[in-house]
């Protein structure tokens, strides 16, 4: 992404170099070609004609829903985490390629135009929900192209700090900030089922049965095993009934208790002597009923004595699956991959930028982010050769999206003459051929 200027700047050490700045013919963004052919082949972002509601009124319209919607998604996937660099992206060859048609002639949307259109149109009353439904719609997609009989459902919450007077931002003890306080859902795979963006100061699990009554709906009646796992805020009776009631099962961080503590007494008594680098781990289950609860439910507890220590580790699972209490513990443990999607979307997408004033605003920001970060995710997914699938969306951005590439038009052709250093050729040839091996997008 560059300025176009006439004269080229010179240089001291060799005054043969001229660096001219040619942001309309060079991009440093070419790696993204490959996610809109993953795109369109699912048929991802043209979703959003059936789904988004155009509420200008004027007849000299320059720039269309599904072209904006791309451009939205595509600059943040990209790192351009607001509007604020549109001005620059609408002139960049790759931006515009990936917008659409049209774009690639004349220019994407400018800032003016973008910023319209996230805090105008996206928030209207009649676009109320798009991005979920929208979102909703990737997913079903994906798991249609997805080998699986099972989805593990992990939800947590996470931090959005602020630093001005955003409708919303609330002081959070736990935090120790004034913040937005979001709630997320993901899948095995790393995929956003759900969001909700929260003011700061409620508590982990607050409107939880709102994020995940639409995620099991979606689910009902496909035949597939459904699992949920959550930590100790979302240690609630009322969640405990919805899941089974859904036939759901569970595994879920409960916060120690004197009740709790005194069902491993006998484990806590025959005291084990670990050695240095060797805890010594010991598994006990029971069934035990809160008073808040409408019956007795299996508790797994595990028990760690570690050299040096002086008291031993104790945790404690509730659960409704009838595995071993030691396997019920390493489920319960991979929920902290859900911690690591969370942290990739705060560090690889900024999502956690949330500089609106309104909170609606930052709400369809939110949502914006999420479905530039499952694009993302997706092409991980779908596309990546298998001696790459484990790059992080980071490596991702740095080593495949930030390409530089001259474009060249000719009158039936539009080449892209990239540079081949961490996106060699043959890497890239994989890369779509898989995509075309996708299942295609209905119709």
């Amino acid at each position: 992404m560059g300025e176009e200027k006439n004269d080229g700047l010179k240089l001291d050490f060799d005054p043969r170099i001229r660096l001219e700045f040619v942001g309309n013919k060079i991009t440093s963004d070419a790696g993204l070609l490959a996610y809109r052919e993953l795109d369109d082949r699912l048929g991802l972002t043209s979703m959003a004609a059936g789904y988004l509601t155009d509420t200008r009124t004027g007849k000299n319209i320059g720039h269309h829903l599904v072209p904006f919607f791309r451009q939205s998604i595509y600059s943040r996937l990209a790192g351009y985490s607001d509007t604020i660099d549109a001005n620059q992206l609408s002139r960049d060859p790759a931006m515009r390629t990936v917008v659409s048609r049209k774009a690639v002639s004349k220019k994407a949307a400018p800032k003016s135009s973008m910023g319209r259109f996230e805090t105008k149109i996206l928030t209207h009353n009649v676009n109320r929900g798009a991005l979920e439904r929208i979102n909703a719609l990737w997913l079903s997609t994906a798991l249609g192209n997805t080998r699986t009989n099972r989805i593990i459902l992990d939800m947590d919450s996470s931090v959005s700090k602020v630093h001005g007077n955003q409708e919303g931002a609330k002081y959070n003890g736990h935090f120790e900030c004034v913040c937005f306080h979001p709630i997320f859902c993901f899948n095995q795979y790393g995929d956003c089922e759900g969001y909700m963006l929260r003011e700061g100061n409620v508590s982990s699990a607050d409107r939880w049965l709102e994020l995940l009554a639409p995620i099991v709906e979606r689910y009902r009646g496909l035949g597939l095993r459904m699992l949920f796992r959550g930590d100790a805020g979302f240690a609630r009776p009322e969640i405990y009934e919805c899941l089974e009631a859904e036939g759901y099962e569970y595994a879920i961080r409960l916060p120690e208790n004197q009740v709790l503590s005194r069902k491993i007494d006998s484990v806590l008594a025959a005291q084990k002597i670990p050695t240095p680098g060797h805890p010594v781990v010991v598994y006990h289950d029971f069934y035990y009923q809160a008073g808040t609860w409408n019956k007795s439910r299996r508790v797994v507890a595990k028990i760690e004595w570690h050299a040096g220590e002086l008291f031993p580790r104790v945790g404690f699972i509730v659960t409704n699956r009838l595995i071993p209490a030691k396997g019920v513990v390493h489920f319960y443990n991979m929920r902290g991959t859900c911690e690591q999607w969370i942290k990739e979307g705060k560090y690889a997408l900024n999502w956690m930028r949330l500089s609106c004033h309104k909170f609606n605003d930052n709400a369809v920001r939110l949502g914006l982010f999420v479905l530039a970060y499952n694009l993302g995710n997706f092409f991980r997914r779908f596309a990546l050769p298998e001696e790459i699938s484990s790059w992080s969306l980071t490596s991702l951005n740095e080593r495949v999206i930030k390409v530089g590439a001259r474009l060249v038009k000719h009158a039936r052709r539009l080449v892209f003459q990239m540079a081949e250093v961490s996106l060699t050729r043959g890497m890239l040839a994989h890369i779509l051929e898989k995509i075309r091996q996708l299942e295609p997008a209905p119709g």
